[in-house]
């Protein structure tokens, strides 16, 4: 249940996007984040004017189903409602590399349609690695017969890094799910939240960044 009236003067709410900077890692062979300064004060312009060029899959992004079907709708197309409104943080322990099964969250039912799962195996937002977590097909299609509406995790991927066949992307879009990845769940308790990770409406897009932020419900 959404509150009366969301106030982030007087509820507290956590920020789980990381800060977007040249420093920022991506995957292997994409397109790095810059950001060109075309006008400034300090070169004798009345006004601050700049540009970026990067990849949309930058730090805490949400994916389009274009982006792993041919069949799926680019961002601009798809419902909002999705990245806004009650979601569960929970925490999973699992090595590097693994793809979390039901089993992982011993098959206990989710408390809201959009769930995070934090499994601490992707630690520095700015330091590449491939040891991440990923979801399993398995849990993909369990939380879909359960309803839900987005799953998001703590590492750039719901697949793995070296998966070409992105067996959970495409599990997703058969239980049409949203993705919303790279959040930092660090300092996040679990417990149930109000999620807002609106993303932007990019004409034909695959991917949008989003400012991802958990509002205590």
């Amino acid at each position: 249940m959404l509150p009366a009236m969301l106030d982030l003067t007087r509820q507290k709410w956590h920020d789980i996007s990381p800060p977007v900077s040249p420093q920022i890692a991506v995957f292997p062979g994409d397109t790095a984040y810059r950001r060109d300064v075309l006008m400034a004060f300090p070169l004798g312009n009345n006004l601050e004017l700049s540009s970026v060029h990067t990849t949309l899959h930058l730090g805490a992004h949400v994916d389009a189903p274009s982006h792993y079907h041919p069949d799926g709708a680019s961002l601009e197309k798809r419902d909002l409602s999705r990245y806004l409104g009650a979601c569960e943080v929970r925490s999973v322990s699992v090595p590097p590399r693994t793809r979390l099964t039901p089993e992982h969250l011993k098959h206990v039912p989710i408390r809201a349609p959009r769930l995070l799962l934090r499994t601490g195996t992707y630690p520095d937002p700015q330091t590449w690695t491939n040891d991440f977590a990923a979801l399993s097909p398995e849990l993909v299609a369990w939380l879909g017969w359960q309803g839900a509406l987005l799953v998001g995790i703590d590492t750039p991927s719901v697949d793995l890094a070296d998966d070409a066949e992105l067996l959970s992307h495409a599990a997703i879009f058969q239980h049409d799910l949203a993705i919303l990845e790279g959040v930092v769940l660090d300092d996040v308790p679990d417990g149930i939240y109000l999620l807002v990770a609106l993303p932007l409406p990019l004409v034909g897009a695959d991917a949008s960044p989003v400012r991802a932020i958990l509002v205590e419900m």
